[in-house]
């Protein structure tokens, strides 16, 4: 079961500068860290860009989502990470250990070297590079991020594990890429104009998330979704556009996709559009406080 969150390159669209820029990112990375988030995408929209797009996004988006002991191997100093020092800490349990079992802790490394006889150098944080053997039909590159499983750091004792790096991955894609994947679950678009959540329908998309995964795109300031989709307001709360029914709790197979925009090459294949702020009484909803909000209702527990 995956959980990821789209966003568009063009989500720092208002900011006034680069440190500003940063600091909302950062917290748009807190967001899929509270909720437990498999996967944070950048999705292209170029028209929506001003200073700032879709490789500066993804670079600080990505230098957050990186424990704090590999940033310097990972980043070294880039133009885009300015202003790092902004961005609020991310404390997954993943990376402080707070999250570990009784066989160890898993943590985030980058392959140094590789040596012979299926060794190589891993920098995981501890005070020097550690040597490490790779499984059995496991090729690691150098430079290559890889999960350690930690079971004593003094002595040290860690093995190298065939595993999903501990936290979440930030990757840049197309939105319909990001929503063909088999493992998208029920595939959410969230807008102002589209359909209300009510406490009566929560329980068929938390039903759905749990057993098949989630997925949950998001617009920009004064940018959401639908214009970015060549869809009309009046579309998004129709269920032509939603690919939902009267009841969102109809089985699987009543579910059907959404009709692609012929104009654009990112596809309206969602299972709905949801206004997960229906009564917002802000005039203004940041795209960041939507996260929170949407995630929020999204990710509880059957």
């Amino acid at each position: 079961m995956t959980r990821s969150v789209l966003v568009p390159s063009s989500i720092v669209r208002e900011a006034e500068d680069k440190r500003e820029a940063t600091r909302k990112l950062g917290y748009v990375a807190r967001a899929a860290a509270v909720f437990r988030m498999d996967r944070l995408v950048v999705f292209p929209d170029e028209d929506g860009e001003r200073h700032w797009g879709g490789g500066f996004v993804e670079t600080v988006l990505r230098y957050a989502a990186t424990p704090p002991y590999l940033r310097k191997e990972a980043f070294d100093t880039r133009d885009e990470l300015e202003y790092a020092g902004v961005l609020p800490p991310l404390r997954l349990s993943s990376w402080t250990g707070s999250d570990s079992s009784g066989s160890g802790s898993l943590r985030q490394g980058i392959v140094t070297q590789v040596g012979s006889e299926g060794r190589v150098r891993v920098n995981c944080g501890m005070q020097h590079p550690i040597s490490l053997q790779t499984p059995p039909g496991m090729e690691v590159e150098e430079g290559e991020r890889v999960t350690i499983r930690v079971s004593s750091r003094r002595p040290v004792r860690a093995k190298l594990v065939d595993e999903p790096l501990p936290g979440f991955s930030v990757e840049r894609t197309g939105l319909g890429d990001a929503l063909d994947r088999p493992d998208a679950g029920v595939r959410i678009a969230t807008s102002r104009h589209g359909t209300p959540l009510a406490a009566a329908s929560l329980e068929g998309y938390v039903e759905r998330a749990a057993r098949d995964g989630l997925t949950v795109a998001f617009g920009a300031p004064k940018r959401g979704l639908p214009p970015m989709l060549g869809l009309e307001p009046d579309e998004v709360g129709s269920e032509r556009a939603s690919g939902e029914r009267s009841d969102p709790r109809v089985a699987e197979d009543e579910v059907s996709e959404a009709v692609a925009d012929p104009s654009t090459d990112a596809p309206a294949r969602f299972d709905a559009w949801l206004n997960t702020i229906p009564s917002q009484g802000s005039e203004v909803v940041r795209t960041e406080e939507a996260m929170f909000a949407s995630l929020g209702c999204l990710t509880l527990t059957e």
